[in-house]
C-alpha cells in the first residue's frame, strides 16, 4: 500500500516500529499536496489560480514546521523515547482553529492578517500525541454554509470525485484534504452538520460528539451552544483514535464535560448482537417552505440514498443488531427554521469583536470617529454570509421580536431534545442504541448550483442539524456511491456520551463490507 493512502494508525504503527520514518511520510505528503492542490485560497486571488482540475483544499501549508517535527519525532524514536499513538502522522486542520504562529484566518478577509498568539486545545493534544499539522484548509467563511463557497479565500476546494462539484461545508477542506489523500486525517467543526454532510460528499468517516466531549478552546466561535470540534477520517478506527486523543476536560473550556474519556478503540470489534438501532420516516423526508407559493411541502429524499439507509440496516441486522423501524421523529422538520434563528443569534453576537481595534483587518479609509471605523472595517472585510447573519441575528433577537423568533426556536430545540430522549429512554418504548439516518438528501451538488439562495443551502442540512440542537453525538460513515459515482453517506445517531457505542456499529458495518468493491474506488487525482 502507497503511503499517501495508508490510515493514521497504519503509518503510527510503521512509524513507531522503524518501519517508516517520519520525515519520508511528510516528504511524501507535501509532495502530493504541491502535485495535486494548485495554489492556495487567497483573499487575493489571482486569474490563474483558478485550476479547475485542482483540489485547491488549503489555505496555509506549513511545509517546514512539520519538517521539523518530523525530524524530532525520528530522532526520538531512535533515541528509544518512548511517544504518543499518533507519531509521525500528519494531518490538517480547518482554518477555524488557531494554531500559534500562523495564519487563523476562519476563511474572512478581516481575519486574513491575523497570526494566532496560542493554539487551541484539540490541536494542542494531537500534537503532543506526536500528530504533525501540515496545514490550515479552507472553509465557509466563520464556518457559514453547507458548500465551501462562500470563502473569502479563493479558490474553493473542489471535490476529489468530481470537481465541478463541492465537498460541502463548512468543514469542506477537511472532507476533501482527507478524501484526496493529502494528509492522514483532518478535524473539524460541526454546527448543523458541517462535519457529516462533506464526510458524506467525499466518502469519508465524519464524526460529531457530544457537546462538550471536545474543548472548544481556540475555536473561532459561531453558534456557541451548537459548535462541536471532531474528526474527518479514512477509517472508523481513526475516528475512534483521534477522537480518544482529543476528547476530555479542559481547564480553558468550561463547557468541556468532565466524564471520563473511554478507551475508544477497544470497542471495535465487539459484537452489535442485540443493539437496537432504529429507522425513521421522518428522515427519509425533507420538509420545506415553498417562498412562491407560501406553503410548506415535503420532498421525498434521493431513492438511492434510501436504499443505502436500508441496505445499511440489513448489514447491521446480519451482524446481529435489531431493527425497529417506524420511530417517530416529529421534530426533525423543524431542525432548520428553529437552526436559522438561534444561529444567527449566537453568530451576531460572536461576530461583534471584530472591530478592527485588536487585531485583524482595519479598513485603510480615513475616519474621524470609532463609529465609522466598526462600520468601514467591517463592511470591508465581512462577506455576505456574516453580514446577513449579522442582521438577522439583530433582528430577531430585538426587544419586540424576541418572544416571536428566538424564544420559541429556543421551545422548539427543546422538543428536539425530547425526541431523542423519548426513543434513547432505557425504559421507554423504542429503547434504541442508535438512529440510523441518511446524512444528507442528496449527494454532493454542483458548484454555483445552489450558492447565494441561504434558505435553500439551509436544507443540505436538515437531517443533521437536529443532532446538534439536542446535543448528542452523530456519526457518518460511507456507505457506497450513486450512479454518477458520487459518494453516499449514511448516519448513526446515538444518545449523549455513546460515540463508543456509534464507533461499535460503524466498525461493524465497515468490516461487513470491506470486500465490497466500491469500497476499492479511489478519486482520481491529478
Amino acid at each position: 500500500m502507497k503511503i499517501l493512502e495508508m490510515t493514521a494508525s497504519q503509518i503510527a504503527d510503521m512509524i513507531l516500529n522503524r518501519q517508516l520514518k517520519a520525515v519520508e511520510v511528510v516528504e511524501q505528503v507535501l509532495n502530493h499536496i504541491h502535485s495535486v492542490d494548485g495554489n492556495g485560497g487567497s483573499w487575493k486571488p489571482q486569474p490563474n489560480d483558478f485550476d479547475d482540475d485542482k483540489i485547491h483544499a488549503f489555505i496555509t501549508v506549513t511545509a517546514e514546521q512539520a519538517l521539523e517535527k518530523a525530524s524530532e519525532i525520528d530522532k526520538k524514536i531512535e533515541s528509544g523515547e518512548n511517544l504518543g499513538p499518533l507519531s509521525g502522522v500528519p494531518f490538517t486542520a480547518k482554518d477555524i482553529f488557531t494554531v500559534r504562529g500562523t495564519p487563523s484566518t476562519a476563511g474572512s478577509r478581516i481575519l486574513a492578517n491575523f497570526i494566532a498568539p496560542y493554539t487551541a486545545t484539540p490541536i494542542e493534544r494531537l500534537e503532543k500525541a506526536g500528530g504533525i499539522l501540515i496545514g490550515k484548509v479552507n472553509l465557509d467563511e466563520f464556518t457559514y454554509g453547507s458548500s465551501n463557497e462562500s470563502s473569502a479565500f479563493q479558490p474553493s476546494p473542489r471535490n476529489p470525485w468530481d470537481r465541478k462539484r463541492v465537498p460541502g461545508g463548512s468543514s469542506g477542506g477537511s472532507a476533501a484534504a482527507v478524501a484526496a489523500f493529502e494528509g492522514a486525517f483532518s478535524i473539524g467543526t460541526d454546527t448543523a452538520g458541517s462535519i457529516r454532510q462533506p464526510a458524506a460528499f467525499c466518502g469519508v468517516v465524519g464524526l460529531k460528539p457530544t457537546y462538550g466531549r471536545v474543548s472548544r478552546y481556540g475555536l473561532i466561535a459561531f453558534g456557541s451552544s451548537l459548535d462541536c470540534p471532531g474528526p474527518i477520517t479514512r477509517s472508523v478506527l481513526d475516528a475512534a483514535l483521534v477522537l480518544k486523543v482529543m476528547a476530555g476536560k479542559d481547564e480553558h473550556d468550561s463547557t468541556s464535560s468532565l466524564k471520563p474519556v473511554p478507551d475508544y478503540l477497544s470497542y471495535l470489534g465487539k459484537s452489535i448482537k442485540g443493539m437496537r438501532i432504529g429507522l425513521s420516516p421522518d428522515y427519509l423526508k425533507i420538509t420545506y417552505f415553498n417562498h412562491e407559493k407560501g406553503t410548506i411541502e415535503q420532498e421525498l429524499i434521493s431513492q438511492e440514498i434510501c436504499d443505502a439507509v436500508y441496505k445499511t440496516a440489513d448489514i447491521l441486522s446480519k451482524a446481529g443488531a435489531e431493527i425497529v423501524e417506524n420511530v417517530p421523529m416529529p421534530h426533525t422538520r423543524y431542525g432548520i427554521p428553529a437552526y436559522f434563528v438561534i444561529s444567527r443569534v449566537e453568530a451576531a453576537s460572536n461576530l461583534h469583536r471584530y472591530d478592527g481595534v485588536k487585531y485583524g483587518y482595519r479598513t485603510k479609509e480615513y475616519v474621524n470617529d470609532l463609529k465609522s471605523l466598526y462600520r468601514k472595517t467591517r463592511g470591508e472585510g465581512f462577506g455576505i454570509q456574516p453580514k446577513l447573519r449579522i442582521l438577522m441575528g439583530m433582528y430577531v433577537s430585538a426587544a419586540q421580536y424576541s418572544a416571536q423568533y428566538y424564544q420559541r426556536a429556543l421551545r422548539v430545540r427543546s422538543l428536539i431534545r425530547k425526541d431523542f430522549d423519548d426513543i434513547f429512554d432505557p425504559n421507554g418504548e423504542y429503547h434504541l442504541h442508535a438512529l440510523l439516518t441518511p446524512t444528507t438528501p442528496t449527494s454532493a451538488f454542483r458548484i454555483g448550483e445552489i450558492y447565494g439562495d441561504s434558505v435553500l443551502m439551509q436544507y443540505a442540512d436538515q437531517l443533521t442539524v437536529p443532532a446538534n440542537h439536542a446535543g448528542v453525538p452523530a456519526l457518518s460513515i460511507p456507505a457506497g456511491f450513486d450512479q454518477e459515482g458520487l459518494p453516499i453517506g449514511v448516519q448513526l445517531v446515538g444518545p449523549d456520551f455513546s460515540e463508543e457505542v456509534l464507533l461499535q456499529l460503524a466498525y461493524a458495518y465497515e468490516s461487513s463490507t470491506a470486500n465490497e468493491a466500491w469500497r476499492r474506488k479511489k478519486p482520481i487525482l491529478s
